[in-house]
């Protein structure tokens, strides 16, 4: 996809396993430098005759001392080069130098306030003495290796920054590659100008004609269909096939699930058309998704189930029209992956998997080892794919888009969960623990834990501090609402207690309950001018409520700059009280929580 290392100066990252690691590669390249992944054993000769001119040791989900600790070459520490190593990769060099790790007393997962330790550091060039890094971590350096020099620590890490300048190796225990760190493009930016002696030769404008290139190569005289949802990643991806190999080669689909938001698959095709791409055909397929998804309450088993139901219905439709193209060795798929879905769905070597993707289901994976999946985005995230659509002259209607999962409103609508066990843990005050569970990332491992409640009107940025450091503290809480509103009775003298209500599924009304919702909610937003503020705004229907019957909702408004890791984000009170007005119109609307928690410890969607 991209120009070759020989004519660039480059970065070699080996991948231990982090949700993080392409962000490493993504920061170099905002930074204009040059850089390449390789998988965690790959021998230091290989890496030698590439000639890197410095290697980063990413994060991972494993524990160094462990008996599967992921392998590595350790004659890559005699090639000369420099050496960072981020987190796991901090420890990793302790422990090859003989250093000592162990399992922290405290796991951090968010903010925390680091303090350099020594002056005219190279990796901390013109960076300020304290500043807020972003961890996400359970062990730590406890004894230094030899030769090895504190340069950095936190309240519950000491050893949060190391370096041995003799043989210019580093150590990080935070992670600078995330948007969260201040100062986080500086610090990469200072190892690769200051220590590694980069130099600015490569750009986003060498992506375009690569990915072209690549799709004719990997192509050649075939022709891709595609399904196309009219999301940017799918928009983008379709508009790179037509113009590499032509309108006619190129075939899209657009399943409408019924899953969307109301009216979404009539704007999206108008929308498409009205930009040029053309030769899509929609399919109704929506009582074909609401039959496989009935009665089905797992979370991971919906996904699978709606991403192999999109393929049967795109299956369905191509043997009636184009016939069976898909076993046809003169058609490829193509999709309009990104890279967090290939990270999330455990797509790099010795990741965790956080939920599988409805495009990363088996059946995809299997036509992938066929090779008969081209993904031009595979590699890329959310704002460069942005960025490369504006260059293709998509318009900003289609590209501002906020993102959209592929599964819909499916992952926003949560079912009844068979067995719940609360945990009983001591709680603050006006605070209570939510009957239902929800997917979270620590570290670099997925968590299927419980919401925490808190019914105090506390203002955000001490709600957002108070998640953070109660989802550290907490391993059996990943996410922390406040309650904005509850359907209680004016008489109770106490916060009502939020019972599971059984028998809730995917249905067409729970659908267009949801649907309704979310229409209200955008328009709001939109009225208020902050929908270009927002990179997505999932709304949640929770299977919970103060009556036997109730259900609830959950405003998840976040920023971000490729989903890795987002913040959540701010609304002004009084766009809170003018969403809370609109759902309170609904009947079945028992509850109004706002997620105020971070990714990490929390994931974007409830599902």
């Amino acid at each position: 996809m991209m120009k070759d290392s020989i004519t660039h100066k480059h970065i070699a990252i080996l991948d231990f396993g982090s949700q993080y690691t392409h962000l490493i590669s993504r920061r170099l390249r905002d930074a204009r430098v040059f850089s390449k992944i390789y998988p965690h054993d790959t021998p230091a000769k290989t890496l030698a005759s590439e000639r890197p001119i410095g290697v980063i040791l990413s994060g991972g989900p494993k524990s160094v001392y462990e008996a599967d600790a992921p392998s590595y070459d350790a004659k890559l520490f005699e090639l000369g080069i420099p050496i960072l190593g981020i987190c796991y990769g901090q420890q990793l060099i302790a422990r090859q130098f003989e250093g000592e790790v162990k399992h922290g007393k405290v796991r951090e997962y968010g903010f925390a306030k680091f303090k350099i330790k020594i002056e005219k550091s190279k990796l901390f060039h013109d960076i300020a003495d304290v500043l807020d890094v972003w961890m996400s971590h359970g062990d730590i350096v406890t004894k230094l290796p030899a030769g090895f020099t504190v340069t950095g620590a936190t309240k519950n890490c000491p050893i949060a920054a190391m370096a041995d300048t003799q043989r210019n190796i580093y150590g990080l225990q935070f992670h600078p590659e995330v948007h969260h760190t201040k100062d986080d493009d500086n610090i990469l930016r200072n190892f690769a100008f200051k220590i590694c002696k980069a130099e600015k030769d490569w750009q986003i404008g060498d992506i375009i004609g690569d990915i072209l290139t690549e799709i004719k190569i990997h192509v050649r005289t075939k022709k891709v269909f595609m399904l196309v949802s009219g999301g940017v990643d799918s928009t983008v991806a379709f508009a790179l096939l037509q113009k590499a190999l032509g309108e006619k080669n190129v075939i899209g689909v657009h399943i409408d699930s019924g899953l969307m938001r109301k009216d979404e698959s009539q704007k999206i095709l108008s929308d498409l058309n009205n930009a040029g791409l053309t030769n899509i055909n929609r399919v109704d397929a929506e009582d074909r998704f609401l039959k496989q998804l009935k009665n089905i309450r797992d979370p991971e088993e919906k996904r699978v189930i709606i991403g192999e139901t999109y393929m049967d219905a795109a299956e369905a439709w191509l043997s009636e029209n184009q016939g069976d193209i898909l076993q046809s060795e003169k058609w490829l798929i193509g999709q309009g992956t990104i890279y967090p879905d290939t990270i999330e769905s455990g797509g790099t070597l010795k990741a965790d998997k956080i939920k599988t993707h409805h495009n990363r289901v088996q059946r995809i994976l299997t036509m992938i080892e066929r090779g008969k999946i081209i993904e031009p985005l595979k590699n890329l995230y959310k704002d460069e794919v942005r960025e490369i659509g504006a260059k293709l002259g998509l318009p900003k209607k289609l590209l501002s888009r906020h993102p959209f999962p592929g599964p819909g409103l499916a992952v926003m609508i949560m079912c009844s969960q068979a067995r719940l066990y609360i945990p009983k843990i001591a709680l603050p005050k006006d605070t209570t623990i939510l009957p239902i569970q929800s997917t979270g990332i620590q570290g670099d491992n997925r968590t299927y834990a419980y919401p925490l409640a808190v019914w105090k009107t506390w203002n955000f940025e001490r709600m957002s501090r108070f998640a953070t450091e109660f989802t550290n503290h907490h391993k059996k809480i990943n996410r922390v609402v406040q309650v904005v509103w509850a359907k209680k009775n004016q008489e109770e003298k106490t916060h009502p207690n939020f019972s599971h209500t059984p028998g809730l599924f995917v249905t067409k009304d729970r659908l267009e309950l949801l649907q309704k919702i979310h229409e209200r909610v955008t328009r709001i937003v939109k009225d208020e001018r902050l929908y270009d503020k927002i990179w997505e705004f999932p709304i949640i229907l929770l299977p919970i409520g103060l009556t036997k019957n109730g259900q609830s909702v959950v405003l998840r408004p976040i920023s971000s700059k490729e989903a890795m890791t987002v913040n959540a984000y701010s609304l002004p009170r009084a766009t809170v009280q003018s969403i809370v007005y609109a759902i309170r119109q609904f009947d079945e609307i028992e509850a109004i929580f706002y997620d105020v928690t971070d990714k990490p410890p929390a994931t974007i969607q409830w599902e």
